[in-house]
Formats: structure tokens, sequence, C-alpha cells
């Protein structure tokens, strides 16, 4: 459902949380759709398709939670050092 997206139960249901540090960057290269080398906001929007295809789009209110919960630097993007910090949490 809309604006119901949890990220720890999500890392959790789809096995991220028990990755390694070793492994999660090959994760991390899944989600970066360009070459820029971060997670940006209209990348964070399709996370959810892009680990499950079934999956939904996030909405502007998640994305920019995710965002906020995620960029430790507040740079305005997710670095793979803030996606494993994320991801572990």
């Amino acid at each position: 459902a809309a604006d119901s997206f949890n990220c720890k139960a999500f890392f959790v249901e789809v096995g991220l949380s028990s990755k390694s540090n070793v492994q999660l960057p090959s994760v991390f290269g899944i989600l970066v759709q360009d070459t820029s080398g971060f997670i940006e906001e209209e990348e964070l929007k399709l996370f959810l398709k892009n680990i499950r295809d079934s999956a939904r789009a996030l909405t502007d209110v998640e994305t920019k939670a995710l965002a906020a919960q995620a960029d430790g630097d507040g740079d305005g993007k997710i670095g793979v050092d803030e996606f494993q910090a994320l991801v572990k949490s």
C-alpha cells in the first residue's frame, strides 16, 4: 500500500540485512542507474522495483523519508557506505 514502506522490514524480507559488507556493494551497483556512483532521488524512487520486479515505485513521501534516513552527510545522494549503514541499521 502507498506510504507503507518500512525499509528495515523490507531488507529482512529480501535477505539484504543478512548480506555481508563485501556483498552489499554489488547490490548497491544494481540500484545506481547511471554512472554517478550514487543513488539519487529518482533512482531511490524505483528502489523496490530494482530489487523485486513485482514491487511498486515508492511514493514521493516514502522516497523523501528513505533519502533522509540514508543520506548521512546530507548531500542529497546515497553513497555505498551510507547504503551499507542503512541496510545494517
